[in-house]
């Protein structure tokens, strides 16, 4: 014999705290620890500053011209191979490296002898790059770099907050102007360790005070959403 509709109606409502309870369980549920984040920021906070003194000790040590090459060499290497296997797959990217060794084998001794230009190329065409990306953004009827952060991290934004991250995209792209004109002035001017302690920690030191800087008149200006800013955006990236 089939249900009637009451018996119908009274299994639907006999279900439907099940049902409940099984979602208030699952939004219940505690918040994933926040360990390995503040884990995944000292492992690449430990990497970076791993990286900048063995850069600066290849830099200055005698003999170490061949480590230093390498070190010039090698980021920018990796990098081209990881976005050629992106773009056209892994055997020609395995291709590409294998090719890349070879040429570095057999022209290695100019390598080593001209890696400061590379160097230098390197740093300040990185800079440079990133000083016209926040440049670039402040041409004509495009958003400022900054507001496009802050409006991917917060939603939209009032007229106050819009004005002042278009000031703050100004002033990064200053920042990095002025950071490349001093490692080009001081790669001509200076002694190859003063040139490499600016490289591998002023530039850092530089950016981190003033993300500090952009942080505090946030805070002030923008007390709305006063954890925004490039080192908000930073702090995302790496521990969520």
């Amino acid at each position: 014999m089939g249900e009637t509709p009451l018996e119908s109606a009274a299994d639907r409502a006999t279900a439907a705290p099940a049902t409940s309870t099984r979602v208030t369980a699952g939004t219940n549920d505690p918040a994933p620890s926040n360990g390995l984040n503040r884990r995944q920021a000292l492992v690449v906070g430990v990497l970076v500053l791993g990286y900048a003194a063995l850069s600066h000790y290849s830099e200055t040590a005698p003999g170490a011209r061949g480590l230093a090459a390498g070190l010039t060499v090698g980021p920018v290497l990796l990098i081209g191979l990881v976005l050629v296997a992106y773009w056209a797959g892994r055997w020609i990217a395995l291709t590409a490296a294998a090719l890349s060794l070879a040429l570095l084998y057999r022209f290695w001794p100019a390598v080593e002898h001209n890696y400061e230009w590379a160097d230098l190329i390197q740093q300040c065409g990185i800079y440079a790059l990133i000083a016209a990306s926040f440049a670039r953004s402040l041409w004509g009827d495009r958003r400022p770099l900054c507001t496009e952060l802050a409006a991917k991290l917060h939603g939209e934004l009032t007229a106050v907050e819009i004005a002042y991250t278009r000031r703050a995209t100004a002033a990064w792209s200053g920042l990095y102007a002025v950071i490349t004109v001093l490692i080009l002035t001081l790669f001509f001017t200076a002694p190859r360790h003063v040139w490499s302690l600016f490289v591998n920690f002023g530039t850092f030191a530089l950016i981190i005070l003033a993300g500090i800087a952009d942080h505090a008149i946030r805070r002030r200006v923008l007390p709305r959403h006063p954890e925004g800013g490039l080192l908000g955006i930073i702090r995302r990236s790496i521990i969520g």
